[in-house]
This record gives structure tokens, sequence and C-alpha cells, in this order.
């Protein structure tokens, strides 16, 4: 198959180093993944991309090359008013889907709609695919209901995060993957609780140290600050700083692994209907069981009680501290080798890509049929990663 991909138009890929963008990385994986099984992949974005696969920027320049300049971006109503992020993104997926009408592409795969819906329903005959990454809030549904055309389809990251809207057209569910070999496995432990992620309110670490002092566990936090955020800290981080609750900042992600590694349970106290959380199965990865709230996606990745605990309250997250250490870290491991590596999450998309492909190239796009084809194709073949 050729495939071209393309997360955004603004951020060169790999990501400056001090940005974490799930989607950026997961989409190289995916790419790199995809040319292992020998197809072909063209991937777009700005002067300073580098993948295996090949890559096109089309001269433009990145807007943002570290987190300073990425919250500046962000918070610029002069660029956000003249739509500056947006048109970066355009410049590029236009020539996608140029390219694609002449039969250069089977497929379009895009990170983020938006930066290609305006153009899908003027290309009635090229094949895209969304990979949702966030939430589908009010607004996104309303979107997506604007823009919908046939020849548009999408992938979820959980089962979960479809439910605000089970009557787009969904493909499939596709879980993010890690590099497992990046993660070693450790059989033993330190006596410490972790928490990585952004320092925000909707990832609830304050939940985080109030459980560690009721535990008496010494809890390390890891995570970045943002300008936003920053008041959340200082009220409800920062007073309880201590020997036994430290703050060490943000840390590059390949020497996060040793304090995976290490902990004795790594905690998700989610305040928000998270789609999917890479830190969980990287802390499974390593061997240590998650304790996380039953929202999003967690129950579909932790199996309670035997690669973690899936609670409902902080008194139950409590509680399933006392019962780490009677549960088998060898089955984290395992879980995610089987379920969650780069492997499983490429032939996810590889299935899916096929059956695109499938309908498309049978279905006439302006008799509008694809829809009821859609509805009754064979989803046997790609079960595996519903």
């Amino acid at each position: 198959m050729k495939i071209a991909m393309m997360v955004r138009g603004y951020i060169s890929a790999p990501g400056p180093s001090d940005i974490v963008y799930a989607p950026i990385d997961l989409a190289i994986e995916i790419s790199n993944g995809l040319i292992k099984l020998g197809h072909q992949v063209d991937f777009y974005g700005p002067a300073g991309t580098r993948l295996e696969a090949n890559v096109h920027t089309r001269g433009i320049r990145a807007l943002v090359h570290n987190q300073k300049e990425f919250q500046n971006l962000l918070s610029s109503i002069d660029l956000l008013t003249h739509y500056v992020p947006g048109l970066w993104d355009q410049y590029l997926s236009s020539e996608m889907f140029k390219r694609a009408k002449k039969g250069e592409y089977d497929l379009l795969h895009f990170h983020h709609p938006e930066a290609a819906m305006p153009y899908a329903s003027l290309f009635p005959k090229v094949p895209v695919l969304y990979t949702l990454h966030d939430p589908i809030e009010g607004w996104w549904h309303e979107l997506f209901q604007m823009y919908q055309s046939p020849n548009q389809f999408y992938v979820s990251i959980s089962n979960n995060q479809r439910k605000p809207a089970n009557e787009l057209p969904f493909v499939g569910t596709v879980y993010n993957g890690i590099n497992v070999d990046q993660f070693p496995f450790s059989p033993e432990h330190d006596d410490y609780l972790l928490f990585v992620g952004r320092i925000v309110p909707e990832k609830g670490v304050h939940i985080a140290i109030e459980v560690a002092k009721k535990t008496n566990h010494k809890l390390l936090i890891i995570g970045p600050i943002y300008t936003d955020s920053k008041d959340y800290f200082d009220q409800k981080v920062k007073p309880h700083l201590s020997e036994q609750i430290q703050y060490l900042g943000f840390i590059d992600h390949k020497k996060v692994v040793k304090y995976f590694a290490g902990a004795k349970a790594f905690l998700m106290p989610i305040q928000w209907e998270e789609p999917f959380g890479l830190t969980m199965i990287e802390a499974m990865a390593c061997g240590t069981p998650v304790i996380a709230f039953a929202r999003g996606s967690i129950p579909e990745v932790v199996v309670h009680a035997k690669t973690g605990f899936v609670v409902k309250s902080k008194q139950e997250m409590i509680n399933a501290i006392s019962m780490i250490d009677k549960l088998d870290r060898h089955n984290c491991r395992i879980r995610v080798e089987e379920n969650f590596s780069i492997e499983t999450m490429t032939k996810g998309y590889e299935a899916v890509y096929k059956n695109i492909i499938k309908i498309t190239k049978r279905e006439n796009f302006a008799s509008g049929r694809i829809i009821a084809h859609y509805r009754h194709f064979d989803r046997s073949k790609i079960k595996k990663w519903l």
C-alpha cells in the first residue's frame, strides 16, 4: 500500500525533546512499522522532519522548536485569530489530497482531523482515515457532523473514547503501542509510588499526594508544568513537597524508564475520560502495576487484580496499595507484550487500511451506497484490534 501520513504542519517530527506530544511519537512508530511490513509511507511535516519514510516539507518552516515557543503559539491571540497554525497544516494536507487524486496514494492518514476535513469532501474518491487522540467533546462532535462525507473514516484509541459519538464511521479501535524493548523489565522494586504526567488538575496528582501520605509511602512526581497550570501546582502540589513527596520536574523520556522500573506502583487518579494513557503501559512494560480510577481507557488496559487495580475512589486506591505485592510483575510485562506493542499497533492499522481501501475501490462514492456497505462489511478480519 501507498500511504501518506501527517500530524502537524508546524512541528517537525520527531518533536522537540522538551515537548510531550504523543501523536507525533505514535505516528513515527506507525510509519516505521508499516515500512518494515513492506508498505510505502510518505510523511508530511515542516523543515526538520526526519524519518525513515519519504519526507515532504513543501519548503515550509516549523513554527515550534521548543516548549516555550509551543506555549507562545497556543497563547498568541494574533496567530490564532489569523488561523496561522491551521493554515500551516492545510498547506501540507492540500498537497496530500492533490497527489492522492492523481493515484500516488491509496489512503491518507491524519492524526488531527481538522487538518483535512475542509478538503475531504472536495476529493470524494480519496480514502481518508483519522486517528482520534483526544476526547470527542461537544464541539468536535458538531464539526464531524458538519464535514462528514462517505470517504472519511475514524479510528479510536479506546472503545470508551467512542461513546459520545458512536454513530461516526469508526472502522476499529487500535490501541496505542510502545517499543517494549525500550522499557526493561524489573522483577524487583523500591518502596516508592510514582506519578508521571502533565501537572494539571485532570491528571489528579493532588490525589496521588493524598494517597501517598495516607499509606506512608514516598511519591515521586515527574512531569511538565505549563503556564496555564502553574496556579494548580502552586496551590495543590508545591505546599506538600518534602522528603516524602518529591517533584523531580520534567525528565527526558529515555531517563524516566528507571523510575518506572523501580516503582512499587504507578498511580493514575485521572479526573477525566482519558482516551489512552501511554504512561500506564510504559509502567506495566517495566513490571510496575498500575492503580487507576475506572475512567477513560483504564478498564480496557489494566486487568484488575492482575496487572494492577481499577478503583472507583481515593479510599479504594489507598486500600489497593496494601495488595500490590501480591501481584506478579511478570503479568504486567506480558500484558503489554501481547496487546500494546508497536507491532500489534502497526498490524492493527494495516488491517484497517486494507478494509478501507477494499470498500472505497468497490463502491461508487457518488452513489452514497458506501454507507450501507460500511455497516455490513466483514469486521472479523480486524476483530483482534476491535
